[in-house]
């Protein structure tokens, strides 16, 4: 079933896009997220897309002057849904990548949070140290992840020797922990962290500092569109820029991570 929301805005005195003709052009914009992937994006018990990204999508095209859409797209056909036209631009926590870009392209990023592993409390997990990964550091482990995602990538290229098991989403992989079928997983640590206070978390925590190597996680999460679609994506980064500007990113950002900077720059 897809889930979604329909933000209708009008053009806001002082916004710069509102006489151009790109804005003209994209008076509706259609947006995926994954919607199994919290705090950033999930689906509500009454069956409503929320999150750090929905509320993010909301406000970037009210910035914009735009009316928006915003759908939810499993994480494995989210990139082939774009090329498709189902939709005309990702906000699901995609991080920028030379391999995506192959295929797409990005905004500038409105994201960015380190990686981290979560296990047993008691636990350490070393496999990135001094700007280079820790070969062995895994050896012996069985370690649950998001397939398709920077994480996947980076265990299989780097941890030869290490289980890795694929799920199709972080939730899932959480509860295989807690089962005791993985002995820990890797994801973002803005996912992670308020699930190790939760309840359902108890007894696990951050067992390895965070890290965020640009030549596997890539330059941040960024707005995914087609590549003919340059236009949109200025209309995207301005309105991007101006929520930088005006506060009102910063307040998205502290609803949901206060121990967090999502852009820090």
């Amino acid at each position: 079933m897809k889930n979604w929301i329909k933000v209708a805005t009008a053009a806001a005195v002082g916004v710069a896009l509102s006489a151009s003709a790109a804005s003209a052009a994209w008076e509706k914009v259609v947006i995926a997220t994954e919607g199994a992937y919290p705090p950033f994006n999930y689906v509500d018990k009454d069956g409503k897309l929320q999150g750090f990204d929905v509320d993010f999508a909301v406000k970037l095209c009210e910035t914009a002057g735009i009316e928006c859409e915003i759908v939810a797209q499993d994480w494995d056909g989210i990139i082939p849904g774009l090329l498709a036209k189902k939709y005309d631009a990702i906000i699901a926590q995609m991080s920028i990548t030379e391999e995506r870009k192959r295929s797409i392209d990005f905004t500038n990023y409105y994201s960015t949070t380190p990686a981290v592993f979560v296990g047993k409390e008691g636990m350490s997990v070393e496999a990135w140290k001094d700007g280079a990964v820790v070969e062995d550091a895994l050896d012996g482990l069985v370690i649950g992840v998001q397939r398709s995602t920077t994480h996947s990538a980076f265990l299989e290229d780097n941890f030869p020797n290490a289980e890795i098991r694929m799920y199709d989403t972080q939730d899932n992989a959480l509860l295989d922990l807690t089962a005791g079928r993985i002995d820990a997983t890797l994801a973002d640590s803005g996912v992670l962290v308020e699930w190790v206070k939760s309840d359902e978390g108890k007894g696990y925590a951050f067992v390895s500092d965070t890290f965020a190597p640009k030549e596997f996680f890539g330059e941040g999460a960024g707005i995914g569109i087609r590549k003919e679609d340059q236009d949109l994506k200025e209309i995207l980064n301005k309105a991007l820029a101006e929520m930088l500007a005006n506060g009102s990113y910063q307040e998205i950002n502290k609803k949901y991570f206060e121990e967090i900077n999502l852009h820090p720059n």
